[in-house]
């Protein structure tokens, strides 16, 4: 493979009911800061994520903006990060990354 096969990015911001708020605070602050496609906020684990949770859907071209962003402005929130290359489950168990702590996936979801 090849960086070329990344078509795009997600961070999927990981939270539960005690967190919500910081959350949502977060989702504010993204979608105030960044051109980027926000996803549904799930307040239960949906697909392989195990966490309540939303996705932040980002261009290539926003890797290196968005990600050191993220760091600095998660606080206590665990971000999962992970290329789109059209194969699911390596781009899910074998390409991420992790801001904060690193939780099992339910990869049975994506097989």
């Amino acid at each position: 493979m090849d960086t070329t096969d990344i078509k795009d990015w997600h961070a999927h911001i990981y939270f539960d009911p005690a967190s919500r708020e910081e959350a949502w605070a977060l989702r504010e602050r993204i979608e105030k800061s960044f051109d980027i496609d926000m996803g549904r906020f799930h307040e239960k684990p949906v697909g392989p994520h195990p966490r309540f949770s939303y996705q932040v859907r980002f261009r290539n071209d926003l890797f290196a903006t968005l990600i050191p962003w993220l760091a600095l402005h998660r606080g206590d929130l665990t971000v999962f990060v992970h290329p789109n290359t059209g194969q699911d489950l390596e781009d899910h168990r074998d390409r991420a990354l992790w801001l904060g702590q690193q939780v099992a996936l339910n990869l049975d979801a994506l097989t």
